[in-house]
């Protein structure tokens, strides 16, 4: 099979979600919060690829990759069943507007993530570039249930208890991350939909922030489309500009996909 890699891990967070790790290619280097195309040969022998942030941070030997279940879908129905040792397709052609070249330089860092568009940020919180560059990181994720909260919040408290993680951070660091896990129906400590408490400031009061500002925060954006035009549209009304590899400003959206 052309650009096979084999995977090494599967772990099955709910019925709808799952991640998986496969090896990396010599050649591959990447930027993390970029994507590649993933996917497997139809039965005509040809490939069916769609495009996949890469979940592992620019450093590891392995690519990880977090991935919704589709029943019906073209690819997301076969990827669930992928076992240890399995083969996929990979294009070793990183690309994608969630990188930190994409921002002009600021003092807080925020991860706007639905569902599986927390991929990426997985990527960029364990990235020592991101904690370098900014004196509070924020990465907020939204899912329906708390179980689909499951791979972040753990993602994230096992900085501070990960060795590796600590010495390649730093613990202060690591301190500089905030999360803020948010639920859509299931009852939680923290419910809501993330554009509504950037509306009301709800967000901006629960972490003791009174000085949003384009001229101090910058935004990554990754989810829905819906997510992605609502949080563009409040950004765009507060004097943010959108930025892009080619002209780096206030926040990007990730436009090849949807999580």
């Amino acid at each position: 099979m052309p650009d096979a890699q084999t995977v090494t891990s599967v772990k099955h967070w709910t019925d709808r979600l799952f991640s998986f790790r496969v090896t990396r290619p010599k050649s591959l280097r990447f930027r993390s919060g970029e994507f590649v195309m993933i996917g497997l040969l139809k039965d005509d022998g040809k490939p069916l690829l769609r495009a996949y942030s890469i979940a592992s941070p620019s450093w590891d030997d392995e690519l990880e990759f977090y991935s919704i279940k589709v029943q019906d879908g073209p690819l997301t129905s076969r990827l669930q069943h992928l076992k240890v040792n399995d083969q996929i397709i990979l294009r070793p052609k990183p690309v994608g507007t969630l990188v930190h070249d994409a921002l002009l330089p600021g003092r807080r860092l925020w991860l706007f993530a639905t569902g599986t568009g927390i991929a990426p940020f997985a990527s960029l919180i364990r990235d020592p570039q991101t904690f370098e560059d900014y004196d509070q990181v924020i990465l907020t994720h939204t899912c329906r249930e708390l179980a689909e909260l499951e791979y972040g919040r753990l993602l994230v408290e096992g900085l501070s208890k990960d060795e590796l993680m600590i010495e390649l951070l730093g613990k202060n660091n690591i301190k500089k991350l905030n999360y803020y896990p948010t639920t859509t129906r299931e009852n939680s400590s923290c419910m809501g939909r993330i554009t509504e408490k950037l509306k009301n400031n709800k967000l901006f009061n629960d972490l003791n922030i009174n000085d949003f500002s384009p001229l101090s925060d910058r935004a990554m954006v990754c989810g829905s489309i819906g997510l992605n035009l609502e949080i563009k549209s409040i950004l765009d009304d507060l004097g943010f500009k959108e930025g892009a590899n080619s002209e780096p400003a206030q926040y990007v959206v990730e436009k090849a996909f949807v999580g």
